[in-house]
């Protein structure tokens, strides 16, 4: 499998596929998250400022804005004042005092209604660009964010109870391409450049390139082969661990450009 990502020019992925993808990492989720007592839901996660409850809180507020996702819209563009330290926290202020039992619900009810959606968008072919941080990008490309978000927020609150978060082959792949493309795009913005071939091991791993010195690019074939593991590369450039322990054998300048996320 390979997937292309672009700032400029089209991306080239399968969002039927990453749908699938998702949907399976949503139920899985769920299924876990079923099984949750009160102390379940109020325990940390890597996330400092929230417990298991406000992260799926958070992944709640974000079905609802990709339900609404229309052309044109502006919902995570950074000149429009979203603001990714400070917006999803000022969301979750409308759940403040939700039960667990209301929260699970609503992540439930709100993930069909999601994919419901995406799935009625991709079945008529239908095409329109939304403003993302990174500029305007066509609407799928809210699908893999979604995703990358969502797999991230799944870690962070597994992998803080010392649980093991299933490794998958497809879902770690977009989430490594995401979370490089997004890294990259992020070190633009501040004006820095990356240029890099990350060959990456373990499960979804491969061969990554990235450029960023014109638009940004991002090129992820699936082979397998040795290198840092994707999952962790992807939590490093999340901020979940240092860029430099995970992927120490890059260029001090490269690393630097992709800890800016």
């Amino acid at each position: 499998m390979t997937v292309i990502l672009r700032t400029d020019g089209g991306c080239e992925f399968d969002p039927e596929h990453l749908l699938g993808v998702f949907g399976e990492q949503r139920r899985r989720f769920v299924t876990i998250l079923r099984g949750f007592g009160p102390g379940d839901w109020a325990a940390p996660t890597r996330c400092a400022l929230w417990s298991a409850q406000d992260v799926v809180r958070h992944l709640s507020d974000n079905n609802r804005n990709a339900v609404a996702v229309e052309p044109g819209d502006r919902m995570l563009d950074t000149t429009a004042g979203y603001d990714p330290r400070v917006t999803p926290r000022t969301l979750l202020a409308e759940s403040a005092g939700e039960s667990p039992e209301a929260t699970l619900a609503r992540f439930v009810a709100t993930t069909e209604e999601r994919f419901a959606r995406d799935r009625v968008r991709l079945a008529h072919g239908v095409r329109f660009d939304v403003r993302m941080p990174y500029g305007p990008m066509n609407w799928t490309i809210r699908i893999l964010h979604g995703f990358w978000d969502s797999w991230l927020h799944e870690r962070d609150v597994l992998l803080a109870r010392g649980m093991k978060h299933p490794a998958d082959d497809d879902a770690t792949g977009y989430a490594a391409a995401y979370g490089l493309f997004i890294a990259a795009a992020v070190a633009s913005i501040f004006g820095a450049q990356v240029r890099e071939k990350l060959t990456l091991g373990g499960a979804g791993g491969g061969v990554f390139e990235l450029d960023n010195s014109d638009g940004v690019t991002l090129i992820a074939t699936r082979v397998t082969t040795a290198g840092p593991l994707a999952a962790e590369v992807t939590d490093a450039l999340a901020g979940r661990a240092p860029v430099a322990v995970v992927l120490g054998d890059l260029p001090a300048g490269s690393r630097a450009a992709l800890s800016g996320l």
